[in-house]
């Protein structure tokens, strides 16, 4: 048997693997970008599968399809949609920047598998019934991204926020050294510090919850150029409420689909707000590594749980593995996000043509975000110990603590009294015996580091 078939298109007959569901169009994008090896990923397919099976239904329900060409259509995408066909989408990221060859490869092979059911269908005519790839593809990516951020990201991100929450409680009591310009400061709790983070945390659901009322909206009905030409006028509002059955979340349809094929501002706003959780997500993982850094050199504040051995050559040596990782997927969102806000500028007229750019790099944002967010909770935050010895040592010897006497001393013999407990490295309140007359009970209260982590002023 012949390994291929003669399929055809409008520029002629092309030889297809003959075991393909795909084909013409799909196999001339084959042949054309065979650039990075990199695919559109599962989400993106998932919620393709999704939009033409909804642009179905809406078809059927409008009067332009009929019930089995529809039934069929379905079918064959919902089956897309749950990825038992994955390996039928080859083309790569870098193609044809509006995602022809994609939405082409989805129609291929949706009526491929309609047709095996018995029910002629063609692709273009069927399928793609009042759609075009400027509209099919950027409604894909606000359906990806959309239902990755609500079903992965969110909940990754609450359940980071609990696990960080929790540990501040069991905390709360606990004062630390606190550090400004990296230098020593005056005290806050562990508590108060991994309160911060939580509080970065939330305002970063926050931005994306709100970036996603925007996502909802989708282009769909807009066609070739947003005027709508050859869909019903009725079709965007109709595959919205489609979708919106098949997947829970409230789609609508955008009110003027010339913003969302001609731009990608949307998408770009989502970008910037995994960009600054990104950005949360790096200051907390450092704080960590410096928190652990040592045992016996650094810090020592903290002891992260071993997880693996840190170096090849060095025994014993454990590093700090998932603040690491955390970092690094930091980096890649903002190198993400750098190269989103590009692509949403290469709007040109009436189509952005860096579509498949933004599809890829935005669900990979959301996937990495969502992963890591995870293992931050459970491999690090959940189980690190405390080195209370160490901690304490480095409060008692904390000259900053004077700054608590400066209402009752002035704040020059206050320096005073600091430079010396520095210079003699002896404890604060040691120093402060000698140099401010005052008894040692007074400046036990004054300078109680628990009781300086609460504010206010301090008199003896």
């Amino acid at each position: 048997m012949s390994q291929f078939r003669i399929e055809h298109d409008s520029m002629g007959e092309l030889k297809v693997p003959a075991d393909a569901l795909y084909g013409a169009q799909t196999q001339r994008a084959i042949d054309n970008f065979p650039i990075s090896g990199l695919r559109l990923p599962r989400g993106f397919i998932r919620a393709l599968g999704l939009v033409k099976a909804a642009a179905a239904e809406s078809n059927l329900a409008l009067g332009h399809l009929r019930k089995g060409q529809a039934a069929a259509i379905r079918k064959a995408a919902l089956a897309v949609a749950e990825g038992r066909h994955d390996d039928q989408f080859p083309i790569d990221v870098f193609q044809t920047g509006s995602g022809t060859s994609t939405n082409m490869n989805a129609n291929e092979v949706i009526a491929h598998l309609a047709a095996q059911t018995g029910t002629p269908v063609h692709p273009n005519d069927h399928v793609n019934y009042g759609q075009s790839s400027n509209d099919v593809i950027p409604t894909t990516i606000h359906v990806s991204a959309t239902l990755a951020a609500h079903g992965q990201l969110l909940p990754a991100l609450k359940h980071l926020k609990r696990a960080i929450e929790r540990r501040a409680r069991a905390l709360r009591n606990v004062a630390k050294t606190g550090r400004t310009h990296l230098m020593d400061a005056m005290p806050v709790t562990f508590g108060q510090e991994l309160s911060g983070w939580a509080a970065q945390l939330d305002s970063a659901i926050g931005r994306i919850e709100d970036a996603l009322k925007r996502m909802r909206r989708l282009p769909q009905g807009g066609t070739a150029v947003g005027t709508g030409i050859n869909a019903d006028p009725k079709f965007g509002a109709t595959i919205a409420r489609e979708l919106k059955k098949l997947t829970g979340v409230r789609f609508e349809a955008m009110a003027n689909p010339f913003e969302g094929m001609a731009a990608q501002d949307d998408a770009v706003e989502l970008s910037g707000a995994l960009k600054t959780l990104a950005v949360a997500l790096m200051k907390i993982a450092n704080d960590l590594r410096w928190m652990n850094s040592g045992p016996l050199a650094g810090l020592g504040e903290i002891e992260l749980p071993a997880l693996q051995p840190g170096s090849s050559i060095m025994p014993g040596k454990v590093n700090p593995v998932i603040p690491e990782a955390v970092a690094m997927v930091a980096a890649q969102v903002i190198g993400n996000d750098a190269a989103i806000a590009v692509a949403g500028q290469s709007g040109n007229f009436q189509l952005n043509v860096m579509l498949p750019l933004i599809a890829y790099d935005l669900l990979q944002s959301i996937d990495l975000l969502a992963n890591v967010s995870r293992l931050l909770a459970d491999k690090a935050i959940a189980g690190f110990r405390v080195n209370k010895a160490r901690v304490n040592q480095a409060l008692a010897l904390n000259p900053i603590l004077v700054t608590a006497l400066n209402p009752v001393i002035g704040y020059e013999q206050g320096a005073a009294t600091a430079k010396r407990a520095y210079k003699e490295k002896r404890p604060i309140i040691d120093v402060a015996l000698e140099t401010t007359g005052l008894s040692k009970a007074e400046l036990q209260k004054l300078l109680d580091p628990l009781a300086l982590t609460r504010g206010g002023i301090r008199e003896g």
